[in-house]
């Protein structure tokens, strides 16, 4: 007679075959999780791509929790926003936690993209992947924008004004397109709509499609490691990398790990400083959209304000628009720029470390820039100067350099 554990124990497993003879979950299982082998040497620098993971979810979730109370319309936006914050339960919290993810977000997002270029995750066989991460970047900066637009305040309108009123730039086409995006002559109710219905709908279900064929161009040709050293190329008699590990239970471990570091950050944010000194939520988008209000300093939030400074940098209103546009595409050629034998830099020359140096610091304070209400004409051109000569000298210095010997295997050192 069979006990009562083992009798459900059974139904469970049939229960289990059954849906797995009609969808692979446990070929999934092991070709992206179990067995799916990543680099034994993963560093700090790797907990980035699962913390993207957990915001995004995180952005979703109460995102779907706010739509439930928030009115696109021009006249209730605002105060719809307030109710969420004083008198629907827990509202307050999930509107800090969906306004500090976003800017989570792009904190994770840009350290990530730092760390693929410090190891070289965009060189060959990861042309697609990096794309694709590019890709995913475009997209996130989108949806922030149109995100940002919809509390209503002074900041959302003025902010919306200033950045849809660069496309009139463009000759010819400028005006017609700057109405084109508005729906109306001046940022208004159509405006809102329309964001409101690609910040919902449309951009996130772009970014997911984007993240799924990002992981999974990478799940095809492997992770990168602090090495570069393509763990594909070494393996035992039964196949398995001898220098990978399986990403289950080693990597999900470490990831937890990381993940409740970084939540209790985002919980010291959110519960005792959630405007961040204003860098978050500015001061002013606590003041309900006025037309007729204009206010003293404009800038964009802190994730777009390198870009700002590019679009300063340059007194031509058309060729600053270019500029910043150029200042996000370039990275799309960066795997055919990159001239160096190695992919790792511990391996390359001091000309790749200097550079990557110099990229780092004008992009930080290219930053610092776009949030200063007067600055030095001069200097932000010296670091725009800085950040496009990173990519246009670049296929210069990699391919003067003299580079270490990569080893065979990875190592710990």
């Amino acid at each position: 007679m069979a006990k009562p554990d083992s009798a459900i124990n059974q139904r469970v497993q049939a229960v289990g075959q059954w849906i797995d003879d009609r969808f692979p979950i446990s070929d999934f299982w092991k070709q992206h999780i179990s067995e799916y082998y990543a680099p034994k040497n993963f560093n700090l620098w790797y907990f980035f791509g699962s913390l993207a993971m957990l915001v995004l979810v995180n952005q979703i979730v109460t995102g779907i929790f706010l739509t439930m109370h928030y009115k696109p319309d021009a006249e209730l936006a605002f105060a719809s926003v307030e109710y969420i914050m004083r008198d629907v339960e827990w509202g307050w919290l999930i509107r800090y936690m969906h306004s500090t993810g976003a800017s989570l977000f792009f904190v994770v997002v840009y350290l990530h993209m730092f760390r693929a270029l410090m190891y070289g995750s965009y060189q060959k066989p990861r042309e697609l992947i990096w794309i694709l991460g590019v890709t995913i970047y475009l997209v996130l900066m989108a949806e922030s924008f149109m995100g940002y637009v919809l509390p209503w305040g002074q900041m959302s309108y003025w902010g919306a004004q200033v950045i849809i009123s660069l496309f009139g730039a463009f000759p010819v086409v400028g005006d017609t397109l700057v109405e084109w995006i508005r729906g109306d002559y001046y940022v208004a109710d159509a405006t809102l709509n329309r964001f409101f219905a690609l910040h919902v709908i449309a951009l996130p279900l772009a970014l997911l499609a984007l993240v799924v064929l990002h992981l999974a161009a990478l799940h095809e040709v492997g992770s990168n490691n602090p090495d570069g050293v393509e763990i594909k190329k070494l393996k035992n008699p039964d196949g398995v990398p001898v220098d990978g590990i399986p990403f289950h239970p080693y990597y999900t471990v470490k990831d937890l790990f990381g993940a409740c570091f970084f939540l209790l950050i985002a919980a010291f944010i959110i519960f005792f400083w959630p405007e961040f000194g204003g860098y978050f939520i500015k001061a002013d988008n606590f003041i309900e959209a006025d037309n007729l209000v204009t206010p003293e300093h404009i800038p964009p939030v802190w994730y777009f304000t390198p870009f700002y400074a590019i679009l300063q940098a340059v007194p031509d209103k058309l060729m600053g628009v270019i500029l910043m546009g150029a200042a996000v595409m370039i990275l799309y050629a960066v795997p055919w720029l990159d001239r160096s034998p190695v992919k790792s830099i511990r391996y390359k020359g001091w000309m790749s470390k200097v550079a990557l140096a110099l990229l780092a610091i004008a992009f930080v304070r290219l930053g610092m820039l776009g949030l200063a209400q007067d600055t030095n004409i001069w200097e932000l051109r010296l670091w725009t100067f800085i950040y496009f000569a990173f990519f246009i000298l670049m296929p210069i210095w990699t391919s003067l350099e003299r580079t270490k010997p990569v080893p065979e295997r990875v190592n710990y050192k």
